[in-house]
């Protein structure tokens, strides 16, 4: 079959119709030759290959006019593979197109999609002349029109925001109301049935896990696993396609951003720009190591090996300005073609570094700051990497909000009644401030989190010791220890009415605190419904029941904990001082400082002494707000008494997790014989 192939632009990059015909450009700096090869509508068939004609700024392109929205295609891109100077080029592998907007089908394992001949240590060194093409995903050509209608991104203000971490599949997955052939995918978490969950519980944003392209680890279908989590990135503009539902396409993805939005609910997503699905050396060629492997990546000083700082084989080359274009490209077309609202950033410190180490003002970072678009969404870095000093909590610039995972073990160890953590406990429920306020950051930079998709469920946060991660095949290898968990007396599921009850007491104790503290507080799917994994604290390949939502059929405690987890954001909402707009040492420009005191249990100031008490276990934080506010916190397995601070009217309750009250109407407090209840938090507000 023969096409009337023009010279085309150089810009934009990617497969872009407009109307008439088909433009395709992709950068590579080091190719000889670069093929786009056009398949049958089966993706089965080569039918066309062409070298594209024009070569302008490192740029291959070419334009056809034939070709129109539904084409699938590739590319093969010719050159030296000389891997010991970092050039991998191999014709014989079809590629993904770095700027495809969507792709069909899943990659089929086989060896043919290496690029060596695999055998020893050193077969990376060989080369391979199998074709990939019969096992390779196909790009799909897109017209991207849609009509949005009135779409109104919510814009809900940082301090104001509420994020629920989700699972596309995982939030619909075992939901009866929705029709089961669309479950688990864009369509399903667009549906009104799965978004009335969210607005019920009252959360202003849902941060979805990886949604982007991706596929499952050839070891993990080996295994008969598959990447649940969705960590493994090949393509950063085109949505994965096991969530689009049979005869979907790719505006089902814009579909449920507009749904959401309607429910004023905003939509976060979580990227991975640090790596991408390729591996190290002897990983497959599938899309960027076929393309131009030396200007992708961060090679080593032995350009035959990568410079890996993510503990996934390959760190993407950010220092390369084609490759920042790249991100920069991916980011601002989520934003303004998909209308997302934020992004979370995984292993964020590999976004920020050099050869040096980590640099607040890298040039990712620097771009992200200045770009009219990003810099009105919200920004996430997950602080750390594998790299060396790769945590780097605090540390990024103004304008970002950080995963605060030292908030997350404060809180897990002082309710499980550790010695010593008065002083951090203080610290994360103002904000994190010694990590966070600095050149004008606020408190809602610090994202509070006590579980999150790695590690434990809140469940089982107080129903396991120990990891329990058989399911993985990894022998109980994987996964992190240090869990700051307790298991309430028995490991694992329990029918004794005792450790039933102290585990709800527990889980709603850390959820209280959750959502009392300054900063941007951040729920886990699930927990508000006690789902578990049962004990397994790194569940990223169980795309089972293990890591979906149950909605139907709940105990009668976790009703319970669903309405007390209701009533506590509500609560958030309702009261301002939750989610004051400044630190709470100080005051913003124009306003009063807000006075904060904390209080031993005979109701006096807390002395430098007193901090360093390891025994002490029991805290009051006084606001002097217009009402003041007081928390009482008590991780004893007893009662405490607690003398109540004289205000100018009378205290009365708002928050009870030792009983699960969060009542519509305060209940007065009596401050003779008042004592604070074992593993108990209570928030008491002055009534003038």
């Amino acid at each position: 079959m023969s096409f009337a192939l023009r010279e085309g632009s150089p810009f934009p990059l990617g497969a872009t119709w407009d109307g008439s015909g088909t433009n395709f450009a992709i950068f590579s700096a080091n190719a000889s030759k670069v093929e786009l090869c056009l398949f049958d509508a089966r993706g089965r068939r080569e039918i066309a290959r062409v070298a594209l004609p024009e070569y302008t700024h490192e740029v291959w392109h070419g334009y056809l006019p034939e070709v129109r929205p539904g084409q699938l295609y590739g590319y093969r891109v010719h050159g030296p593979y000389e891997p010991h100077n970092g050039l991998r080029f191999n014709p014989n592998k079809l590629l993904i197109d770095p700027y495809a907007l969507m792709l069909q089908g899943e990659i089929v394992w086989h060896d043919a999609v290496f690029g060596y001949r695999m055998g020893n240590a050193r077969a990376d060194l060989s080369f391979d002349r199998r074709d990939s093409a019969f096992v390779m995903p196909k790009c799909v050509v897109v017209d991207p029109a849609v009509t949005w209608g009135p779409d109104y991104p919510p814009r809900t203000p940082w301090a104001e925001t509420i994020i629920y971490e989700a699972h596309v599949k995982g939030m619909t997955a075992l939901n009866p109301e929705i029709p089961d052939r669309v479950r688990g995918s864009f369509a399903a978490l667009a549906d009104p049935r799965a978004i009335d969950h969210l607005v019920t519980l009252g959360v202003t944003a849902v941060e979805l896990m990886p949604t982007q392209a991706f596929f499952d680890d050839r070891y993990l279908i080996e295994k008969g696993l598959t990447n649940y989590w969705g960590y493994n990135t090949i393509g950063f503009f085109a949505p994965a396609t096991r969530y689009i539902s049979p005869g979907g396409g790719v505006h089902e993805f814009k579909l449920m951003v507009r749904r959401l939005h309607e429910a004023g609910i905003e939509v976060i997503l979580d990227v991975v720009y640090n790596h991408t699905a390729e591996g190290n050396h002897l990983g497959p060629t599938l899309s960027f190591k076929g393309i131009d492997n030396a200007s992708y990546y961060m090679l080593g000083d032995d350009p035959r090996y990568y410079y890996d700082t993510t503990g996934c084989g390959n760190t993407v080359n950010l220092g390369h300005q084609r490759v920042l274009q790249m991100v920069m490209d991916s980011l601002r077309y989520w934003v303004e073609a998909c209308h997302v609202d934020g992004f979370r950033f995984d292993l964020a410190t590999s976004l920020g570094r050099d050869r040096q180490g980590f640099n607040a003002n890298a040039v990712f970072l620097d771009a992200v700051r200045q770009d009219p678009v990003l810099g009105r969404v919200k920004l996430i870095a997950e602080p750390w990497d594998t790299g060396h000093v790769g945590y780097q909590l605090g540390n990024f610039p103004p304008g970002w909000a950080e995963w605060n995972d030292q908030y997350r073990d404060t809180v897990r160890s002082y309710w499980k009644g550790d010695e010593g953590e008065l002083p951090g406990l203080a610290s994360h429920l103002l904000g994190t401030a010694g990590l966070f306020d600095r050149r004008g950051r606020r408190p809602w930079a610090s994202i509070n989190f006590v579980t999150a998709h790695d590690g434990f469920t809140l469940s089982d946060t107080v129903s396991y010791n120990d990891k329990h991660n058989a399911a993985n095949q990894e022998e109980n290898r994987d996964g992190h220890s240090d869990n700051r968990s307790w298991n309430c007396g028995e490991e694992g599921p329990s029918e004794d009415e005792e450790v039933l009850d102290l585990r709800d007491r527990m889980r709603r104790a850390m959820m209280g605190t959750l959502l009392i503290s300054q900063g941007t507080p951040m729920i886990l799917m699930g927990d508000e419904v006690g789902r578990s994994q049962g004990g397994n604290n790194n569940a990223y390949c169980q795309d089972n029941g293990m890591n979906w939502l149950k909605l139907d059929d709940l105990s009668a405690r976790d009703v319970a904990f669903l309405d007390f987890t209701r009533r506590l954001i509500a609560l958030r909402k309702g009261r301002p001082f939750f989610r004051h707009p400044s630190f709470l040492h100080k005051a913003a420009v124009g306003q009063q400082p807000v006075e904060v005191c904390w209080l031993r249990p005979d109701g006096e100031e807390m002395m430098p002494e007193d901090w360093h008490n390891p025994a002490a276990r029991t805290l009051g934080l006084l606001i002097r707000n217009k009402p003041a506010v007081l928390a009482l916190f008590n991780s004893h397995y007893e009662e405490v008494p607690f003398t109540l601070p004289h205000c100018g009217g009378w205290w009365r309750m708002i928050v009870d997790t030792a009983t699960g009250r969060v009542p519509e109407r305060p209940v007065p407090i009596r401050s003779a014989g008042f004592a604070v209840p074992p593993r108990g938090l209570m928030v008491l507000e002055e009534h003038e």
